[in-house]
């Protein structure tokens, strides 16, 4: 087997800058909630369960930054916010109902891995 690459991972490589992360919790959950359309903040929150209004502003944020998102004020009163999927953030759609079919495919092996796992390495 041949050694690691030292630069697999080096700052230039495009991994580091990847918008959507593997362990990213609450990012493709956003994305999969403005599928149909712009939401308000208030919308976002009821699905997302567990997601505290802050995590969810950085998130929101971030996804602004990275261009997958859009955010309209609009000039009432109070002001309304609306969030919406940009033509790049729409390219995600695939590639997250691809993790949420193989999520349900493995998911009871998955499970059972984590279970076994926890019993073996429980102190007695």
């Amino acid at each position: 087997m041949d050694p690691l690459d030292p630069d697999m991972f080096h700052p230039a490589c495009p991994s580091s800058v990847m918008p959507i992360r593997i362990g990213d919790k609450w990012s493709a959950l956003i994305i999969v909630c403005l599928e149909q359309g712009p939401r308000r903040f208030s919308e976002l929150r009821v699905p997302i369960h567990g997601v505290t209004p802050k995590v969810l502003t950085q998130t929101l944020r971030a996804l602004e930054r990275d261009g997958m998102i859009t955010r309209t004020v609009y000039a009432e009163v109070p002001p309304r916010v609306e969030y919406e999927l940009t033509p790049l953030g729409r390219t995600l759609l695939d590639l997250i109902a691809a993790c949420r079919h193989w999520a349900h495919e493995h998911m009871v092996t998955l499970l059972a891995a984590r279970d076994a796992y926890d019993h073996t390495t429980r102190p007695a």
